[in-house]
């Protein structure tokens, strides 16, 4: 059994409520304070566990319902071990979830809450309304009796009359108000197509997350909010994901960064050896390693340089004569032919498969994948079934190599994007989160 220390689950009623800069905030904040603090993230998200890490100084690690089996959701929880509170962050509203229920759940974040026991800070934006926010808040309180709920903290308060007539419905509501949050428009994290920007390209992320931390400090409860957390005290002592081979390379810099890192984490703690290097700076994979791993990324705004960068293509190819290679979502696009980018440039990929794809054309693919193995990838048989998730804007042109899988969405609807293979070379356009569970 794993020993568990109390937590708190930040949500909203949808995105953009300001939750994430919330989130960020707190974490520093707590860990400020002099308290060791373990994040997580409900839902897929692979953005935002990078931001919680900078914050808190602990790897942050997804929590995911719908993908996970208990196994597996219990050795990520067993990553809290040696802190004193855990900050877990929801994704989109609080109750949104996929529409079937799978071999686990629906994938919302009021069930993350549920399963841990982690009450709910439901962060509100009142912009545009007052007494009636208690009304959202009172709905989502109620919409679940058995979740735990904290209370709320009120976000792009207006004025100090805005103040007092929000209370005035929180009141009436019996809703507990754990912070009020002025209107700053300096406070959003910059954006682009697939959400927020990454933590490595941010101008300047620690000063924003120490003035988020401020903020959070002048304006919210923290003692309170530290109070308010509560969890189950034991876990069972689950597992994470094996390692796929031994001495694995792996590609991470600004165009290939997108890893879950329970799985980093499974690898290294089954003793495989994880050898970064970096395409964009024209590093070629370790000539030792066995296998080479592409994750997904933004290599749309790098093609340019990574069709240049001539000593990565050549060790890349070199590799894949004799030992596998594979690639996930921006990963699989530069193993393919050509990548053309929004403004309609065809870039030469690393030609290990005959995919093309293009942003020029861009359509939008977003949700959880249910792929069974058609042929071997690394780490898995063919037959495996896997879980994944699917977030990019490419639409493919061409894609003449064999399909690696049948994949379904969380409904069980079938998905084109199949992912391909050609000799050792493999790829897909979902982001593995784990195998399913015998």
């Amino acid at each position: 059994m794993t020993e568990t220390p109390p937590g708190i689950l930040i949500s909203a009623p949808s995105s953009g409520t300001g939750k994430t800069t919330v989130m960020l905030g707190l974490l520093r904040a707590l860990r400020d304070s002099g308290l060791q603090v373990q994040p997580y993230k409900s839902g897929p998200d692979y953005i935002d566990p990078a931001f919680h890490r900078a914050a808190s100084g602990r790897a942050s690690f997804n929590i995911d319902t719908w993908a996970m089996h208990d196994g597996l959701l219990d050795g990520i929880a067993g990553q809290m071990q040696g802190a004193d509170i855990c900050v877990a962050e929801g994704s989109m509203g609080l109750y949104d979830g996929v529409a079937t229920r799978g071999q686990t759940g629906f994938g919302s974040s009021a069930e993350t809450a549920t399963r841990m026991g982690w009450p709910v800070v439901l962060v509100i934006d009142v912009s545009g309304q007052a007494q009636s926010a208690a009304a959202t808040a009172l709905g989502f309180r109620a919409y679940a009796p058995d979740l735990p709920f904290a209370g709320v903290i009120l976000n792009r308060v207006a004025s100090p009359r805005h103040e007092r007539l929000a209370r005035l419905g929180m009141d009436k509501a019996g809703i507990r108000v754990l912070g009020v949050l002025p209107r700053r428009g300096d406070l959003a994290l910059p954006e682009r197509h697939l959400g927020l920007i990454q933590a490595v390209e941010h101008p300047d992320l620690e000063a924003a997350i120490a003035g988020y931390a401020s903020f959070l400090t002048e304006h919210v409860d923290i003692d309170a909010i530290r109070k308010a957390a509560a969890g189950n005290n034991t876990l069972p002592t689950g597992t994470l994901p094996a390692p796929p081979a031994q001495r694995i390379a792996l590609a991470r810099d600004a165009a290939f960064s997108f890893t879950y890192p329970h799985l980093l984490q499974g690898w290294r703690d089954a003793g495989a050896e994880i050898l970064p290097f970096s395409p964009l700076a024209d590093e070629a994979p370790a000539a030792d390693a066995d296998l080479v791993w592409l994750p997904g990324g933004y290599p749309e705004l790098h093609a340019g340089k990574i069709a240049s960068a001539d000593r990565f293509l050549t060790g890349l190819r070199t590799h894949a004569e004799t030992r596998p290679v594979h690639g996930e979502c921006g990963g699989y696009m530069a193993l393919g032919s050509a990548l053309i980018d929004k403004e309609g440039t065809r870039h030469g990929m690393a030609g290990l498969l005959g995919l093309v794809t293009s942003y020029e054309k861009r359509k939008f693919h977003l949700g959880y994948r249910r792929a069974v193995l058609q042929s071997a990838m690394p780490g898995f048989v063919p037959g495996q079934p896997l879980r994944g998730h699917e977030f990019h804007y490419s639409t493919i042109l061409e894609q003449p190599d064999a399909p690696l899988a049948d994949v379904a969405d969380a409904d069980g609807n079938p998905v084109p994007e199949t992912g391909s293979h050609r000799g050792h070379v493999t790829g897909t356009f979902f982001h593995l989160i784990t195998p399913e569970a015998a």
